[in-house]
């Protein structure tokens, strides 16, 4: 493709992201690419790599829009300013992309020529931009954000902007993480160990996976760091019994399976069944065959009466905004609003409440998020302990000495009683995990003749 051509292509895929509603921009763009299969692996690229430039800095593209009187700029103009500012096109090279060619966009009107003439030299940043500005932060979550940061508010935005690292979880049921590193070493890949999970490995630089004999043989997964220390906090060992209960398409289960080396049982639920039937595959590949898939209509359904108190270990990764996944969903924060934080936060508290209610004595409820605000974490917590005197916390650098440092991680880099990893301060995304136990003298249930059953 021409680079006219690609500009085209992200004004398209820009405005079709806009028009989405609340669809993440990685599936509208796996659409928009599948109806244009004549689009090469690089193309691709280059066009998803100015599209999420704009999403990373929207806020900041439309204050230097705003300056050369543009409110509400549309998806093209959002494009030919990143182009300029971002991307760094001299006016010249803008003009005569937007030629109106075959594939290449329409002419420059006469006001988008004035804007562009303002638009040379410029930064990103500027000393005027607001924080909210400059953190590409939208304004209703702005006092949210400085009540969970506090000093921190800037960097950790500055963080957010950046684009995510890919890291990989080594399956321990396959190898080791040097062996594992020596394979792709010697399939082309370079990785290094990352700082915290002792099972993680870091693309120095990004290469394609998929096709590697490591991910078809399920030496590795795909699994931000923050996600895999999330699932070794669960402390799942041979032997036990545990739920995954918000499992999506089973990235923890198959890390909690693992831990478990196939020994025990893991119960993956969901309330999506193609959630659910998109981890059959990764299954299969990692060796895993401790885990049960079991499709839940909702919080009341009869599977939790009848497994009342029977699980050691239950993980409630809960539906949340997922604030703290920003660098690698960009678009994420201009499809949030206020409605929805305040729809989830009564959804989070019932799923965190019918969880629990599958804990054993003596066992542990771990609940997670990838959401830096306290609403959806501490807030949560407090008000479910608060409600469940039969549990109480157990201190995230204990839980963390027992499961990472265990394995050859380095101490717990957070304070107790939670844990709160940061894109600035961590390398990871934002996560957030409570560790709760019921208490070893709390009454127990019936025995079950079996946790697969019903």
């Amino acid at each position: 493709m021409t680079p006219a051509a690609r500009v085209q292509a992200a004004i398209e895929l820009t405005q079709a992201i806009a028009e989405s509603g609340k669809s993440p921009a990685d599936r509208v763009a796996a659409g928009y690419f599948r109806e244009r299969r004549y689009v090469g692996a690089k193309d691709r690229a280059g066009i998803q790599g100015m599209v999420y430039d704009v999403l990373r800095g929207r806020m900041q593209l439309d204050w230097w829009l705003k300056r050369g009187g543009i409110v509400n700029p549309s998806p093209r103009l959002r494009v030919l300013a990143c182009l300029s500012i971002v991307t760094g096109w001299k006016a010249e090279e803008i003009a005569a992309a937007f030629s109106g060619e075959r594939h290449a966009p329409d002419p420059l009107t006469p006001a988008e020529q004035s804007t562009l003439k303002r638009l040379p030299g410029r930064t990103l940043d500027h000393p005027d931009q607001p924080v909210e500005v400059r953190g590409n932060l939208p304004p209703w979550l702005k006092a949210k954000f400085a009540a969970a940061l506090g000093d921190r508010l800037a960097i950790e935005l500055a963080a957010l902007n950046q684009p995510a690292s890919v890291d990989l979880r080594v399956n321990l049921i396959k190898s080791t993480r040097a062996d594992a590193q020596n394979r792709l070493r010697s399939e082309g890949i370079e990785t290094k160990p990352t700082p915290l999970s002792p099972l993680g490995l870091r693309f120095a630089a990004r290469k394609p996976l998929g096709q590697t004999a490591s991910f078809k043989d399920g030496v590795v997964e795909v699994q931000d760091e923050g996600s895999q220390i999330v699932s070794l906090l669960v402390g799942a060992k041979p032997g036990m019994r545990a739920v995954d209960f918000c499992a999506g398409a089973g990235g923890k289960a198959l890390a909690m399976a693992a831990g478990m080396d196939n020994k025990g049982h893991v119960i993956a639920c969901d309330v999506s069944k193609l959630r659910l039937e998109a981890s059959a595959k990764r299954l299969r590949r990692a060796g895993v065959h401790n885990v049960e898939r079991r499709l839940l209509a909702d919080e009341r359904d009869k599977w939790i009466k009848r497994h009342k108190r029977h699980f050691d270990r239950v993980l409630v990764d809960a539906p949340c905004t997922g604030t703290g996944a920003w660098r690698r969903n960009p678009d994420g924060r201009w499809s949030l609003d206020e409605k929805d934080l305040d729809e989830l936060k009564p959804k989070q508290a019932r799923i965190l409440a019918t969880a629990a209610r599958l804990v054993k004595p003596g066992g542990r409820l771990v609940y997670a998020t990838c959401s830096l605000l306290r609403e959806e974490n501490e807030d949560q917590v407090a008000a479910f302990l608060a409600a469940e005197p039969e549990f109480r916390i157990v201190p995230i650098d204990k839980v963390w000495a027992e499961t990472v440092t265990a394995l050859g991680g380095p101490p717990c880099p957070c304070p107790p009683p939670y844990l709160m990893l940061t894109p600035a301060r961590n390398g990871t995304d934002g996560f957030f995990a409570a560790v709760m136990e019921r208490m070893p003298g709390a009454p127990k249930s019936e025995p079950h003749p079996s946790t697969g059953s019903g």
